[in-house]
């Protein structure tokens, strides 16, 4: 009998435990999900305060009954907004732009990292130190060349002008050269001497297998395009070629409906660069992190 109550003694002290280490594991668990919130609830308060802003009508925004939520919400600052300004054509600028960059920045990478990998060319070593070297350049040091350049060539106030000086990306050809260092040269041979040329090798065996670092330049290339103000200020004059944060920043003036409209004008222009970020940061993570362990 007294070994049959040590064994149910220990059964219940065994089952307190497990309870006692469950109600650990869940306050912990709690506690991690409110910590969470509350940081992303700090990080997101300045997108979240301009939503709200912009959902003010222009009567309220000076008003000290509704200084973080609007009284009397409304959408029409959003309406009213394309009616000032061509902001759906800025919009249409600044994708055609943001696109067009990003898909010549991934040709460019992929050609100079293939050339780079598997092409032996002399003075190979030199012309990719000198590429690599352009990255600790600012812009704003080439800039007044590039326009003057541009304005020579006649090609200000156009959309072309605001693509050509960016159909190439130091990082990008850097990121795509060192993601097929781990690329087996074997495969290039066997490729070649079944018969596969150097352009279907790039598209149709390398492109696939490069697929997480294009994501990741895909992303990085469509935000930097979508989010140029310094060049399409300079050289566009005119709301055919003006990209949208040229046209949002038009849109401040003294008055409070300006700044509402500037805020959801703004808010606007978050939407695909947010949807774009959403959607490809896994393979932005993944692409920058390919290659970074060996084995």
């Amino acid at each position: 009998m007294a070994s049959t109550h040590a064994i149910s003694t220990a059964v219940t002290n065994r089952n307190k435990q497990d309870q006692k280490y469950l109600m650990q594991q869940s306050v912990q668990r709690i506690g991690v999900i409110v910590l969470n919130v509350i940081m992303w609830l700090f990080m997101m308060f300045p997108l979240i305060y301009a939503v709200l802003m912009a959902l003010k009508p222009s009567a309220e925004l000076y008003d000290p009954n509704s200084i973080l939520f609007p009284q009397n919400p409304t959408l029409t600052n959003f309406v009213q907004v394309f009616d000032i300004a061509p902001l759906g054509r800025y919009i249409v600028n600044s994708i055609i732009v943001a696109t067009s960059v990003t898909l010549l920045q991934i040709l460019t990478s992929l050609l100079a990292g293939f050339a780079f990998r598997f092409v032996n060319f002399k003075g190979s070593k030199l012309v990719y130190a000198i590429i690599l070297s352009t990255m600790m350049v600012p812009g704003e040091a080439v800039i007044i060349s590039q326009f003057l350049m541009v304005s020579g060539w006649g090609l200000n106030d156009s959309i072309i002008v605001l693509i050509l000086p960016f159909m190439a990306s130091a990082f990008n050809i850097f990121l795509c050269t060192q993601a097929l260092q781990n690329f087996p040269y074997e495969i290039y041979e066997a490729a070649k001497m079944d018969g596969c040329k150097d352009l279907r090798f790039v598209f149709e065996i390398m492109f696939p297998l490069l697929r997480p670092t294009l994501g990741s330049m895909a992303v990085q290339s469509f935000l930097a395009g979508w989010n140029m103000y310094m060049w399409p200020l300079l050289v566009t004059n005119n709301d055919n070629a003006r990209t949208v944060q040229i046209g949002i920043s038009m849109l401040n003036s003294v008055d409070s409906q300006s700044l509402v409209l500037m805020v959801a004008g703004v808010i606007i222009s978050m939407i695909p660069s947010l949807a774009i970020f959403v959607i490809g940061s896994k393979n932005m993570v993944k692409g920058l992190t390919a290659g970074a362990v060996k084995g």
